[in-house]
């Protein structure tokens, strides 16, 4: 008789997708075990109408998995790693990262434009993505949009939206990489951080073996390396920081990005440094941007 597992997921078409992706995995490569999902609307995929930060941050995407977890409903929960909060139980560690879809922000026009219609404002909920993007787009509106890929696809096609700002990874998993229309680039908008890596969560002094060769070194370095920057700041889902690391020759080299709410100023930094190093580079670069705004605030 095979040994079930059953892997906790949002009901939303992305999320079911990225649960599917792990459940494929194991099942592929051990024999002797059944994958199935169990999905469930978390308080982050109903409440709609205010922005992450007014309701409780990223922590309202996980809650209802993270209960399920703990009561035996399941027994691993699939995340995008970009919305788990910074602080993770000690009980329901992570015990998988997945290999890094492609990270970086795009920008999406409504079906069948070429051009982006100045009048109407661009769909963006991460003040991350604002704060950046003001500066390429000076004469920009931007309104919060709210719901999953396919909600905002249709508010964007309706014309509510001149554009949208959204992740690559999620529309490139859901087949809908035809209607990225820009790509920008880290070092033009420094991703969110763990943007586009899948965390897999389990419960502590579990046997994950059946989970070997899907964890992934170098996204497991880049989401410590990313996870440390961001915790050292203190930066919860309201806080515009941004980090992005990547393995280049061997090397983990990190971009960071560091707001100070007391004077709306911002600046952005790397470092580079060993693999094994990741969370240490995340805290140095972290504190070396805050010494940097806190001189040019004096």
């Amino acid at each position: 008789m095979k040994r079930k597992i059953i892997i906790g997921s949002r009901e939303s078409r992305l999320a079911v997708i990225q649960s599917e992706m792990v459940r494929d995995f194991i099942q592929a490569n051990n024999p002797g075990i059944q994958a199935e999902l169990l999905t469930m609307k978390t308080t982050g995929d109903i409440i709609l109408d205010r922005t992450l930060d007014q309701i409780g941050g990223k922590g309202l995407f996980v809650k209802e998995l993270d209960r399920a977890l703990m009561e035996g409903r399941s027994d691993l929960s699939v995340h995008s790693l970009k919305d788990m909060p910074m602080e993770v139980p000690e009980e329901l560690p992570l015990v998988a990262f997945s290999r890094r879809e492609d990270p970086r922000d795009v920008l999406v026009l409504p079906e069948g434009c070429r051009e982006r219609d100045p009048s109407l404002p661009i769909g963006c909920s991460s003040r991350r993505r604002i704060l950046q993007l003001q500066s390429r787009y000076p004469e920009a509106q931007f309104r919060s949009v709210r719901g999953n890929v396919q909600t905002r696809l249709r508010k964007l096609d309706e014309g509510e939206y001149g554009a949208l700002v959204l992740a690559a990874a999620g529309l490139k998993r859901l087949g809908l990489e035809d209607r990225i229309s820009r790509y920008f680039e880290p070092e033009e908008v420094i991703p969110a951080a763990g943007q586009g890596i899948l965390a897999v969560q389990g419960r502590r002094d579990e046997d994950f073996g059946f989970l070997e060769g899907y964890n992934d070194a170098e996204a497991k370095a880049a989401a410590i390396c990313e996870r440390a920057f961001v915790r050292r700041l203190d930066g919860g889902c309201s806080s515009p920081i941004a980090a992005h690391a990547r393995v280049q020759d061997g090397k983990l080299s990190l971009l960071g990005l560091y707001y100070m709410e007391e004077t709306g100023q911002y600046v952005k930094g790397s470092m580079t440094g060993e693999c094994s190093e990741a969370e240490q580079i995340g805290r140095e670069l972290a504190d070396v941007l805050r010494a940097k705004l806190s001189r040019t605030g004096e």
